[in-house]
């Protein structure tokens, strides 16, 4: 399972803001800016090179990583077609083709007669992701959602049907159902696999040992990220079950380590500048432009090394 070193540390450059507007990111389902406090980068490359073109799916729960490709080159043509659950994004010139797949449990989730079912062991939808050169999945930030934003009422394991169950159990039966069906049909001569791993939460300031910590300190009022390259808090636990899960699938999938290196990001969310305003105060999304540049950043040196190591 071919991983990146944690070894980071962001580089505040104050001279430099996002070049973007709502207008030129209009295709985006969600947007968010935040450009005054988003001065933290790695470098500033193109995230696509021309020679690589092909088509690629990502299999999420949010489109972020579209508006962070076209922030890269803002001034491209660029064309959106919506089919059925995909959206796909074209950068013409490129020879590149994105399609999004909105799903966030990468499991089945299903209308029955009892209420929306969250089946942890059935893929059924996975024929949309054959046929490409690439496929990013990632999943976990909505497997602890509750109440009202909870979108099923049931989940099944088998001919198991509760009300519900340990979410971190539930999410390690539900990637080891994906792990099994990538083995069953990714044929790795055509297809390269990614996992996205981890994005946390800035939700307690304890754990970046603010010196004014409390349970009510968070992401809020934050401009910095944390100095150096090791995290005081803790790994969210999803972490062990992705490393878990990905050690004993027997196709090569590549896990972008992104926690670590967004962990150190404790500035990078909208905060009270999101949707919600003052009423919210959103901890777990992320500015665009911003951290899931980086993420794209790392997926772009993987290529390019695997390019140049095999010629192409």
């Amino acid at each position: 399972m071919p991983k990146q070193s944690n070894r980071v540390t962001w580089v505040v450059i104050s001279s430099w803001t996002a070049a973007i507007s709502s207008k030129e990111v209009g295709f985006l389902t969600i947007l968010i800016l935040c450009t005054k406090q988003q001065s933290a980068r790695l470098s500033r490359k193109d995230l696509i090179a021309k020679k690589m073109g092909g088509l690629i799916m990502i299999i999420s729960n949010t489109d972020g990583s579209l508006p962070a490709v076209h922030c890269r080159v803002p001034r491209t043509n660029y064309t959106v077609q919506r089919r059925g659950g995909l959206s796909i994004f074209t950068l013409q010139g490129y020879r590149v083709s994105v399609a999004f797949s909105r799903n966030a449990f990468l499991v089945d989730l299903v209308k029955e007669n009892i209420g929306t079912v969250l089946k942890l062991d059935s893929i059924n939808n996975g024929n949309d992701w054959k046929g490409y050169d690439m496929l990013i999945f990632n999943s976990w930030h909505w497997w602890l959602h509750t109440g009202r934003k909870q979108p099923w009422e049931y989940v099944q394991v088998g001919d198991k049907i509760q009300r519900d169950m340990d979410r971190l159990a539930a999410f390690k039966e539900g990637l080891t159902t994906w792990s099994k069906w990538v083995d069953s049909n990714i044929d790795t001569k055509i297809t390269q696999v990614f996992y996205q791993g981890v994005s946390p939460t800035h939700d307690g300031g304890e754990e970046w040992n603010s010196s004014n910590s409390n349970s009510t300190t968070s992401c809020r009022g934050q401009t910095q990220p944390v100095s150096g390259s090791t995290y005081p808090g803790t790994l969210p636990p999803a972490v062990a079950v992705v490393k878990d899960v990905l050690s004993k699938i027997s196709t090569p999938v590549t896990l972008l380590d992104v926690t670590t290196l967004s962990q150190l990001r404790k500035d990078g969310h909208p905060s009270i500048y999101g949707f919600d305003g003052r009423r919210g105060n959103d901890c777990s999304h992320w500015c665009l432009a911003g951290v899931p540049d980086t993420w794209n950043e790392l997926l772009y040196a993987i290529l390019v090394s695997r390019s140049r190591r095999s010629g192409h």
